[in-house]
């Protein structure tokens, strides 16, 4: 059964003042499947394109926070107990800083996992053309 879900995108703004970013995960929740998964693709080399020297160490060290935080418990402190729901709504509030989440956009789909792979292939990973496989 199609189940309503909701998706952001999960960016690195290196500079924010310049306003440039990359995509580098997805973020997807399917309430009605109990699902909320984030899923990231971390390119060091096209982010260097954009800043040379932005700190990838601290970017990954906030990428995994995010992580724990979608996963909810002890790990991620405070926001570790809240319900999936409001984890979601938590992780993709607004911020200004270098890793922020896009505006939330929502689908329809029966399977949660393979929507979050859909989306990373079209939306984040740029190993192949989108739409299609390389060669």
């Amino acid at each position: 059964m199609a189940e309503l879900f909701e998706y952001a995108l999960v960016r690195v703004v290196p500079r924010v003042e310049r306003g440039e970013c990359m995509n580098v995960g997805v973020l997807l929740w399917c309430q009605g499947a109990g699902y909320l998964e984030l899923r990231c693709l971390l390119d060091g080399d096209r982010l260097a394109a954009l800043d040379p020297f932005l700190d990838l160490g601290a970017v990954r060290t906030h990428l995994d926070a995010l992580h724990k935080v979608c996963v909810g418990g002890p790990a991620a402190g405070a926001a570790g107990v809240m319900s999936p729901g409001e984890r979601f709504r938590w992780l993709t509030a607004p911020r200004s800083t270098v890793v922020q989440t896009s505006p939330v956009h929502t689908g329809v789909t029966a399977d949660p996992a393979a929507e979050l792979d859909h989306l990373v292939d079209v939306l984040v990973d740029r190993q192949r053309p989108p739409g299609g496989t390389a060669g």
